[in-house]
């Protein structure tokens, strides 16, 4: 793969993985609620469930959803409940865990890697670098280096949304803060079907 290509799909990569999103507002609000150590596995999650997703587009199934509707369908269903069920934990939330005390559990490793599954944004990225930066002459190669380069950006990249949520703690130890900071995670959330319903 050129080196004009790398970096593209290096940019692709950073703009996508920085900007708000799903799994960003779910660091966010983790980072906040039960600190950087504990949302480790989230974020680890994100990155490997990501590059399943690019992998799988990469080798196929981008084209099968595209020409199978129903599947697409399905997997927006079910993204649209999972979100609305992430939504509620957060909005919900009332506590920051001190590490000692039960104030509910970040997502683990396997549960943030199986969100990005359902993950629109997920879906939407994975299938634009496929379908922009993907070599039909040698799609298993270029699948794979895309697949690795997007990843070693994307988990600094989402990791930082967790650091804010970190820096926020001291803040938000107010509880009316922590309900309003909760409730507005909970609603951008939401916010973030906008591209299912179109």
């Amino acid at each position: 793969m050129p080196y004009e290509t790398v970096f593209a799909v290096a940019l692709f990569a950073f703009v996508g993985s920085v900007s708000p999103g799903p799994s960003n507002f779910m660091l966010l609000a983790s980072g906040t609620t039960f600190g950087l150590w504990r949302t480790v596995p989230q974020i680890l999650g994100i990155t490997t469930g990501f590059s399943t997703v690019l992998v799988a587009v990469g080798f196929g199934l981008g084209a099968l959803i595209t020409a199978w509707p129903p599947i697409g369908l399905a997997l927006k269903i079910a993204g649209g409940a999972y979100l609305l069920y992430l939504a509620w934990r957060i909005g919900t939330s009332r506590t920051i865990s001190d590490g000692h005390t039960d104030a509910g559990r970040p997502l683990t490793l396997l549960e943030s890697a199986a969100f990005q599954w359902v993950n629109p944004k997920a879906w939407i990225a994975a299938m634009t670098a496929m379908a922009a930066y993907a070599k039909a002459d040698n799609p298993f190669t270029s699948t794979l280096l895309i697949t690795v380069v997007i990843a070693i950006v994307n988990l600094p990249s989402v990791a930082v949304w967790a650091g804010f949520g970190v820096v926020l703690r001291q803040f938000l130890t107010q509880p009316s803060r922590l309900k309003w900071f909760n409730i507005a995670m909970a609603l951008l959330l939401i916010a973030t079907l906008w591209p299912l319903l179109r």
